[in-house]
């Protein structure tokens, strides 16, 4: 069985083994983590999948009243130390963005730590701040810089599509985007049209990829004549989605939307390459069966009988001199001396 928890709403959904305990949607369960256990939301009750999991982390139980108020007052203690440290930096005159705060109070090796994530644009002196945010806070402090997709994904937000951003929802790792992506898929270049609220190129750029590279690579480019059901016309336009293509018929001169298979040239082509012809003929069994092929009846030729085997030179003509025999002899065996010829005489 399968469960899912999240640690913030409509946060990332973290996939557990509910074990021996059934937990509904919105009850809070314990999840095991590097700190300690941490108290999540079930968004998905335990249920039966077709597919065997394993590997996924076992669920520690239900939350009871010590634990929720354990976590109302971690987060209230995030939200002191966000304000404490933003004030600290401004003081400091850091450029540092303060991203993330953890509060962990459950590690073996400390009392009370606060993990401070930030951003900045370059790398940052920050002992004088470590030392005035740990009298600040009394705790130890850890201050790790992130990137600009881990900012975006630790504090959400919305996408330019207005869904949650991919990398807070269910975007585990990230993946590498290029500007050819947006090339193949004929999105227009502009950074602020293909950029997330990151500022970098938006992750959704690789969902398709793959299919319109499959699209480009068997379908007629872009000014290609091509043969459709409505007659002859030039390609001026794909449509992956829908696997089309468009074309300009040059007849009417209107626009049509066809088939990608309909104006693959030639289509006979396009139809061999499956296993299966449709115009080809059923065959039963392993091999085909012979073909009985008619043979013609003897006819009765009007000149002298010739035996089966007999070479043309053989023949004789009918009403033929002895000169002309003379003549054709000669022939015949010198045809015969150079077809012998290298064999042992017997």
């Amino acid at each position: 069985m399968v469960m899912a928890v999240s640690f913030e709403r409509y946060g990332r959904l973290y996939y557990l083994d509910p074990g021996e305990f059934r937990p509904r949607v919105g009850d809070k369960v314990l999840v095991p983590t590097d700190d300690g256990p941490e108290v999540a939301e079930c968004v998905w009750a335990p249920q039966y999948v077709t597919e065997e999991v394993g590997g996924l982390p076992l669920c520690a139980g239900i939350a009871t009243g010590a634990d929720l108020d354990r976590d109302e007052q971690n987060r209230q203690r995030r939200a002191d130390a966000r304000v404490i440290a933003k004030r600290t930096i401004r003081q400091h005159g850091l450029p540092m963005k303060v991203v993330g705060i953890d509060f962990v109070d459950r590690r073996a090796d400390v009392d009370q730590l606060v993990i401070v994530y930030f951003s900045a644009p370059h790398r940052v002196d920050f002992r004088e701040l470590v030392r005035d945010l740990a009298r600040a806070l009394r705790a130890r402090i850890e201050l790790r810089q992130v990137g600009a997709r881990d900012e975006a994904r630790l504090q959400g937000g919305i996408g330019p599509c207005g869904r949650d951003l991919c990398c807070a929802t269910f975007l585990k790792d990230f993946e590498p985007v290029s500007v050819r992506m947006a090339k193949d898929q004929d999105l227009p270049l502009n950074p602020l049209k293909i950029s997330g609220a990151c500022g970098r190129l938006m992750c959704c750029l690789k969902y398709e990829h793959p299919l319109y590279q499959e699209f480009n690579a068997k379908a007629p480019a872009l000014g290609t004549a091509v043969e459709t059901p409505a007659g002859d016309g030039v390609v001026v336009g794909h449509n992956v989605p829908s696997d089309t293509v468009v074309v300009r018929l040059a007849a009417s001169g209107r626009r049509c939307a066809c088939s990608r298979a309909d104006v693959c040239s030639p289509r006979q082509q396009y139809e061999a390459s499956s296993t299966t012809t449709p115009d080809a003929a059923p065959v039963d069994g392993p091999a085909a069966a012979a073909v009985d092929v008619p043979t013609a009846e003897p006819v009765e030729a009007a000149g002298p009988t010739v035996e089966a085997g007999t070479p043309a030179e053989d023949v004789v003509p009918e009403n033929e001199s002895r000169e002309e025999r003379r003549a054709r002899k000669p022939r015949r065996r010198r045809r015969l001396h150079h077809d012998d010829e290298g064999e042992t005489r017997q």
